[in-house]
């Protein structure tokens, strides 16, 4: 059955392969169950109930990819929008958990509308590769200042704005030494490296009594501080539209990136057509849907998943996998909640430093390419907002090309995408 439903003989591939691969992906993306309540957790959400709905969410995104697109591509809360949620919209601006689960349901309502209509691809084409390289950089720099903020290793100093933090605490060491295990394994080609790292430092933690031992298995805690409780009226006020639009731009361009990298990679592109990408983008909107419904932020593709098309994997079944093994990990609450934040820190770092390679791709040869790139990256961090960031390059990007009698190198879509962000700070500036 699995066989002829997933087209397994048509693929290259068999049921034990894809079953590996399923393993393989989910091993290298699994540290999100324990990263995400960190993350979310910080705004007052219950970490249990996030706990369950980062496994449900991902579970349900992993088995829509299958059935819809077949593709061997893994779906979990995203890095760098789950820190947007949680430090910039709640933390920075000021908003409840509630309304910002609101922001990314609406987003996702958005995404699926652009999807089915086509605007999404639309979209895809009018931004500038350089634009779109400094987004995923300015994302990991984002990533890099909160990793480094919760391991101790970076404070606040009203002289200098930031300084270096006391390198003789325990958390901070435990923090570094988590950062080179997590580097030298994943160097050594280790599988699950970062997951290793994050429980190799949550052991320590708890031997040196600095965290205490939860135990590792017990029944599902309960959904329910988090279940439907997103504040769709309190989303759609003045003050947020540019927080759905930077949740909707982000998702567009990660997610849309990381589906055509890895289905390149397996083998699913024909010529300059990748066999089934509407149905995978369609399946990527779905699940940033249900995502908030269940209480988490943005569900998107996991670039992670090129590991599991590395050992193999080429159909809905690696998914499937995927989504199977997200379904047991609900049985590993305890161990979750015993992660201290400074144990995900070097998850984030690290993932961090894999997000800034993108910044080798920026057309820095050509300054009306290179200079919006570097505003978009060094605007997400210091202003603390990836929202910022977006607005910041689009702007700078469309002002460059106009004054340099260049307009029509601009796409229709990066005008459209520029004035939305001038109006919003031209009525709106808070």
């Amino acid at each position: 059955m699995l066989t002829n439903y997933f087209k397994l003989q048509e693929h290259g591939t068999s049921v034990r392969t894809e079953l590996i691969a399923g393993l393989t992906t989910f091993l290298t993306m699994s540290y999100i169950i324990f990263v995400n309540p960190n993350i979310l957790g910080t705004t007052g959400m219950d970490k249990s109930a996030v706990f369950v709905a980062t496994c449900l969410a991902a579970a349900i995104g992993s088995v829509v990819m299958a059935f819809v697109a077949n593709y061997p591509i893994g779906m979990a809360p995203g890095m760098g929008l789950n820190a947007f949620f949680a430090f910039t919209v709640v933390g920075a601006m000021g908003y409840t958990w509630q309304q910002a689960l609101g922001a990314v349901f609406i987003s996702g309502c958005l995404f699926i509308i652009l999807t089915v209509t086509g605007i999404r691809s639309w979209l895809i084409a009018g931004v500038p590769k350089s634009l779109r390289c400094a987004i995923a950089a300015g994302i990991g720099l984002f990533l890099a200042i909160i990793a480094l903020g919760n391991a101790g290793i970076v404070v606040a100093n009203p002289a200098t704005k930031v300084g270096l933090g006391d390198l003789h605490s325990p958390t901070a060491l435990l923090a570094i030494f988590g950062f080179f295990l997590i580097a030298v394994l994943d160097a050594l080609r280790v599988r699950g490296a970062i997951l290793i790292g994050i429980l190799v430092v949550t052991v320590l933690s708890m031997v040196l009594g600095l965290n205490k031992f939860q135990g590792v298995f017990a029944m599902p805690p309960s959904l329910a501080p988090t279940f439907l409780r997103l504040d769709i009226p309190g989303a759609l006020q003045t003050g947020f539209v540019h927080v759905i639009l930077a949740f909707v731009l982000v998702e567009v361009f990660d997610a849309t990136g990381t589906l055509m990298g890895v289905a390149k990679r397996a083998g699913l592109l024909e010529g300059t057509h990748y066999k089934g990408l509407g149905r995978a983008l369609f399946a990527d909107s779905i699940a940033i849907f249900f995502g908030s419904l269940l209480g988490t932020s943005s569900t998107t593709a996991y670039v992670e998943s090129a590991s599991g098309v590395q050992a193999g994997g080429r159909t809905g079944l690696t998914a499937l996998t995927i989504a199977a093994l997200f379904l047991a990990a609900l049985f590993i609450a305890p161990l979750a909640g015993s992660v201290p934040a400074y144990a995900a820190a070097p998850a984030l770092l690290y993932v961090a430093g894999l997000m800034l390679r993108e910044l080798l791709d920026v057309e820095w040869d050509d300054i009306t390419e290179a200079t919006p790139a570097a505003l978009t990256a060094l605007a997400m961090p210091f202003t603390y907002s990836i929202a910022t960031g977006l607005a910041f390059g689009f702007i700078s990007y469309a002002v460059l090309k106009l004054f340099t009698g260049r307009a029509k190198d601009v796409h229709p879509a990066a005008w459209v995408i520029a004035a939305l962000f001038i109006a919003k700070y031209a009525f709106f500036p808070g």
